[in-house]
């Protein structure tokens, strides 16, 4: 009986820590060259990041997605993008299974995220195996 209550107490405990482990990627971040945001939340368990702000934000006719493969999606804005979708927590700082998709070139790729530390992403994409892949670095926007 003490044995269970005591199971039941550390569950309750460490519970939260690990949830907000795992929504510790919530948030707004910049993309390395700090020309866009993007707005990372979850979704029915999973991680997903859209394009929040580019450089054409505010203008009159803003960017759109034109290196899309598909082109009924060429005339879509790139402000409100989804280019990190389906990424799910697997372990400490690690949420992967995820694709993140490249407007600069119209490319999807599998990927992981890193959470370097509370304010730095480490963002891999890659084709096949991640060995042959590139790593981005976002920062939290403060």
């Amino acid at each position: 009986m003490k044995k269970t209550l005591l199971f039941c107490l550390f569950l309750s405990i460490s519970f939260p820590i690990f949830a907000q482990q795992s929504d510790a990627i919530v948030g707004e971040w910049f993309n390395q060259e700090k020309t866009a945001t993007i707005l990372v939340y979850k979704k029915s368990g999973l991680y997903f990041g859209k394009i929040n702000t580019s450089p054409e934000s505010g203008k009159t006719k803003p960017a759109n997605d034109e290196k899309n493969p598909d082109k009924a999606l060429q005339t879509k804005p790139i402000v409100g993008l989804e280019i990190l979708k389906n990424f799910v927590f697997t372990k400490e700082k690690i949420w992967d299974e995820g694709t993140i998709y490249d407007p600069n070139n119209g490319k999807t790729y599998s990927s992981f995220i890193k959470m370097v530390d509370y304010n730095t992403l480490d963002i891999r994409g890659y084709v096949g195996i991640s060995l042959l892949g590139r790593t981005t670095q976002w920062t939290r926007k403060p």
